[in-house]
């Protein structure tokens, strides 16, 4: 029997604060600062909700980073430590240091662990997710007592939590500066949203999505707010409404107005790095004036599920905010009547740094492949590529493999799963990928359900990827079985 290891003082004596449930903020101005990351940290996950209260009123560091802590939804303590904001924001007098930020956003933080870990030692520096956090405040926030930061995903059904953060936002919204860095807003009313706004102010964005069910008189109206968001790094729009106007008929000049109105906002964007766009109507003949009104490169460009013209697509070859592109989406883009040469262009000029492509359900046929192919050979850093939906034949899929195979990170390197259900192939198309996908050397899944393969083709791919560590799954034909990768299927 092992002797059990008595606690050490530190921990008696937080045990004992704990317990003192009428422990005040003069008490705590008196504690060793060393102690109190800890003891707060079980104040919380224990909820004793009158001494976190006091303990926020009374925190002696720069920032409290109550996020990492807010793991899972207990709104008891969470309104202990609002509580306790208002008492600090009452008191006049803070004797060792006064709190600039209150972090709530969800994410990890080496300050618990590094706090937690110095009780022994000088607990007086910043660690670097203090420095950082309160690097951020711009100049012209020093006029505010005090900064709350969190990100916010703003739907029609929202949590107590959230219900809770919100009542208390609105009322405090004239002496502490709020701050949101990604904002996520799901079919909301307008003024709903321009309420949020008002408090939120769209300038600390660094990230914003937009899933609305406006049409594009709504957006226009909105397009003030999106233009305040000078800093943004990401942009995703997503109107979600079924749309009222037929992209074949030709738009009213109010129509022209708003759309004008929306992609002029563009041009405020001094940061804007990643851009996704999807199931946007008006696109069509728009694209080139977005691209145009860039401030700067882009880094992602997702355009989903809507229709360019040929027009938009020339100019993918002569943006050159464009070709700094590491990843881009096409998926749902009907390219099949397209000429895609100055697509080709566009892979080109990012061939030293697109490390992904996808081209999903764009309708493509053979003679589209065979025109991207020698762009393509020349992504050295390409991992992943997406043709799924597209109208290609065997013979030309080969052929983009073979052409990509030697590839520093190439689709071989990096291909997980193969999917190739119901393609209705032969042991002949069997026989020209065998040798491609014995070099796939992260292939861990692939299911050649429904074709026609027979068995001796199947041991024989078999033998070619026994080498293949990660592999050990492979669905075949319905009458056979297969377990790990032994090279032996099973009747």
């Amino acid at each position: 029997m092992t002797a059990q290891i008595p606690p050490t003082l530190l921990k008696l004596a937080r045990q004992a604060l704990l317990r003192n449930e009428t422990l005040d903020m003069s008490a705590l101005d008196k504690l060793p600062m060393e102690l109190l990351p800890t003891l707060f940290m079980e104040a919380f996950t224990g909820r004793h909700t009158m001494t976190v209260k006091a303990m926020v009123a009374a925190w002696p560091f720069p920032c409290l980073l109550m996020g990492a802590l807010m793991k899972t939804l207990d709104l008891e303590p969470f309104q202990a430590v609002l509580a306790g904001v208002d008492m600090w924001l009452q008191r006049k007098f803070h004797p060792r240091g006064k709190l600039q930020v209150l972090e709530l956003r969800k994410k990890q933080h080496e300050f618990w662990s590094i706090r937690a870990g110095a009780e022994d030692g000088d607990c007086s520096a910043e660690t670097p997710d203090e420095q950082q956090v309160v690097k951020v405040l711009p100049r012209y926030a020093l006029r505010w007592h005090l900064k709350v930061v969190d990100d916010l995903c703003l739907m029609p059904c929202v949590d107590e939590e959230q219900t809770c953060f919100l009542q208390w936002v609105e009322q405090r919204k004239g002496s502490i500066q709020f701050c949101c860095m990604k904002m996520t807003i799901w079919a909301l009313p307008f003024h709903v949203i321009h309420e949020v706004m008002n408090v939120f102010h769209p300038e600390h964005f660094r990230e914003f999505a937009l899933n609305t069910e406006w049409n594009m008189f709504m957006m226009a109206r909105f397009a003030p707010c999106l233009g305040q968001m000078r800093n943004l790094h990401k942009l995703l729009l997503v109107p979600i409404y079924n749309n009222v106007f037929k992209i074949s008929n030709r738009t009213t000049d109010r129509e022209d107005k708003c759309i004008n109105k929306l992609i002029s906002q563009f041009s405020r964007f001094s940061c804007l790095q990643h851009l996704c766009l999807k199931s946007i109507y008006f696109l069509r003949d728009g694209i080139n004036q977005v691209f145009r009104s860039l401030m700067t490169p882009l880094e992602t460009l997702s355009i989903t599920y809507c229709h360019i013209s040929q027009a938009d697509l020339n100019y993918f070859s002569e943006c050159p905010k464009l070709f700094q592109l590491t990843h881009l989406d096409m998926k749902g883009v009907p390219l099949k009547a397209l000429d895609l040469m100055p697509f080709r262009v566009l892979l080109e000029n990012v061939a030293h740094i697109l490390q992904s492509l996808d081209l999903k359900g764009c309708r493509m046929k053979d003679s589209h492949l065979t025109g991207l192919i020698p762009a393509l050979s020349k992504c050295s850093q390409l991992a992943k590529v997406s043709f799924y939906y597209n109208d290609f034949s065997m013979p030309i899929l080969m052929v983009f493999l073979q052409h990509t195979a030697n590839l520093s990170k190439s689709v071989t390197d990096t291909l997980q799963p193969l999917d190739k259900k119901g393609c209705r192939m032969k042991d002949s198309h069997l026989i020209v990928l065998i040798p491609t996908l014995s070099k796939c050397s992260q292939l861990a899944k692939v299911n050649f359900y429904g074709n026609d393969f027979s068995m001796p083709i199947l041991i024989d791919f078999l033998q070619h990827t026994a080498n293949l560590r990660k592999m050990n799954v492979e669905d075949y034909h319905p009458y056979y079985q297969v377990q790990d990768h032994v090279g032996s299927i099973i009747p």
